[in-house]
């Protein structure tokens, strides 16, 4: 994806990334992980604000921070950079709330001529996988790395 994205930190393994949203809200430091699940090769991705005390996670804090697309082609240049490293990853993602979620679809819709060419992507809907089509309300997401 060709759009402006924050500079992203890893730690070695591409499981943890860090970055610094930037707004009228100030400095706000942001977590993208991927954990494995029980499925071998299957990863969630969570996201949100780094809270402070805990140094975790916080997906329900609603920052609006004025750089929702930014912000969303950083989370998108992690998942780049993670299925660089782990090309047969399976990256499901969903949003800690129903307009999140649709906030994801809707991300993924702006971009998907362009992310299809890198990404199988499929959408869930009623517990099933089906192919990713523009304007259907998912309950979450699932991609993996073409191989070229």
């Amino acid at each position: 994806m060709k759009q402006p994205k924050y500079q992203l930190k890893a730690e070695q393994d591409l499981a943890i990334f860090e970055f610094i949203s930037e707004g009228p809200k100030g400095k706000i430091p942001k977590l993208i992980e991927f954990k494995e699940t029980n499925l071998n090769g299957f990863y969630n991705l969570a996201f949100g604000d780094k809270d402070e005390t805990t140094g975790k996670i916080d997906d329900k804090v609603v920052t609006n921070n004025d750089d929702t697309e930014k912000v969303l082609a950083t989370v998108v240049a992690a998942v780049y950079a993670f299925t660089d490293k782990y090309p047969d990853a399976w990256v499901y993602a969903t949003g800690s709330s129903a307009s999140r979620t649709r906030l994801y679809r809707m991300g993924i819709t702006k971009y998907l001529e362009q992310v299809q060419n890198d990404f199988h992507i499929f959408g869930e809907l009623d517990e099933n996988w089906i192919l990713f089509e523009k304007g259907i309300n998912y309950e979450g997401f699932v991609v993996q790395r073409k191989n070229n």
